[in-house]
């Protein structure tokens, strides 16, 4: 059992549960406005520098997780496709290529935004998405596209699966209770202007 499942982490894949998903054989492919596109296996994804980032995933839905998240760094795998000037935002494809969404390329290109492939040093399964998933602790969970399979570099924010019903698409974490998946006590998020939150990310909670 993995430890995201042994903490009680929900699982909620929106556009239906994929089933099992293989790291063999899988691709990511970067591009849009770059100036090299770049297709990467799970193997050549593990080859690259490697980053963790001990940090929350927290979900509009009244959840957040604490863990050292593994992976590359967003703004790494960029640098190999080139982002053209005119590149803002940064579209990310799951895997069946129903579910998609947008983030800022300023808030991808931030020290913590990951492509992600472990959780306290195990693999992600597809329950948690893996084999790669978004890990971006700045905003709501929506916008960390579990099972990515590409990375489009767009001149606009395209609206995604939770966009287009309805949900913000600046995703900025709110001042709110929620569930803390690590200790199973409800805790409240501090708001921006408490200056306890500089980058949007839940460092801390109020109790």
């Amino acid at each position: 059992m993995s430890k995201l499942k042994e903490i009680h982490t929900p699982i909620f894949w929106a556009e239906g549960h994929p089933g099992p998903l293989s790291a063999e054989g899988w691709q990511v492919r970067l591009g849009g406005l770059v100036e090299k596109p770049v297709a990467l296996t799970y193997e050549e994804i593990l080859a690259l520098p490697k980053s963790i980032a001990d940090a929350r995933l927290t979900s509009v839905s009244g959840w957040s997780v604490r863990g050292k998240w593994g992976g590359v760094r967003l703004s790494d795998l960029l640098a190999l496709a080139g982002p053209k000037p005119e590149a803002t935002h940064v579209q990310f494809t799951s895997y069946r290529q129903i579910y998609t969404t947008c983030i800022p390329l300023d808030v991808a290109l931030k020290e913590r935004t990951l492509l992600a492939y472990e959780f306290d040093g195990e693999p992600l399964d597809a329950d948690y998405g893996g084999p790669v998933r978004i890990f971006c602790p700045y905003l709501w969970g929506y916008k960390s596209a579990k099972s990515v399979v590409a990375i489009t570099l767009e001149n606009h924010s395209i609206p995604g699966y939770w966009e287009v019903r309805g949900y913000p698409d600046h995703a900025q974490i709110k001042a709110r209770q929620v569930l803390d998946v690590n200790t199973q006590r409800w805790r409240h998020i501090p708001s921006t202007s408490s200056g306890r939150r500089p980058d949007g990310e839940v460092i801390e909670f109020l109790d």
